[in-house]
């Protein structure tokens, strides 16, 4: 084996999620500021698509073990719309990019930075959702678990880790 290529996301921070590859495009992305690269691996280090996202630069301060991000998802085109890719920013919002072209699909606000809370964790999809834990307890930031509709990022549902039991059960919107 030898190396046949390489790539440099310019950002010196933690990576810790592998990259995700679907239909001949490497999805590479980066910890705080999050960038998204699409690498088509028919023409190796060719960058298809870049995700840059303006995020509020607070988040870095409220990260209590730096400011990694540890996956992207990735659901194939279907009843729901183009194949997305989904994120989860630093600053509290989850973002689906259509995954041929990189545009901003749907963004929503998860976590309140101003609360503690940020997003480090991978999203998870679960069928017709997206799956979003929260970051922060450290801080005093009460856990949860919410689900997004994949297709237009509406909440569905949030279930939280601590609290009275109504709160324990989830809480459908």
């Amino acid at each position: 084996l030898k190396v046949a290529w390489t790539f440099s996301t310019g950002i010196f921070y933690g990576h810790e999620g592998a990259p995700l590859v679907a239909n001949g495009i490497m999805y590479v992305h980066t910890p705080f500021p999050n960038n998204v690269f699409a690498l088509d691996l028919n023409d190796p280090g060719r960058i298809k698509w870049q995700y840059k996202p303006k995020q509020n630069p607070a988040a870095r301060a409220v990260a209590c073990c730096d400011v990694v991000n540890r996956g992207l998802a990735y659901v194939p085109g279907g009843d729901h719309g183009p194949a997305k890719i989904f994120l989860n920013q630093l600053d509290g919002h989850v973002v689906a990019l259509n995954a041929e072209t990189g545009e901003e699909i749907w963004k929503m606000e998860n976590s309140d930075i101003t609360m503690g809370s940020t997003l480090t964790g991978a999203p998870f999809i679960a069928g017709d959702k997206v799956l979003v834990g929260s970051a922060g307890a450290e801080l005093g930031v009460r856990g949860y678990v919410t689900a997004y509709n994949i297709k237009d990022g509406k909440q569905e549902w949030r279930a939280y880790a601590t609290g009275p039991d109504e709160d324990l059960l989830l809480d459908e919107k």
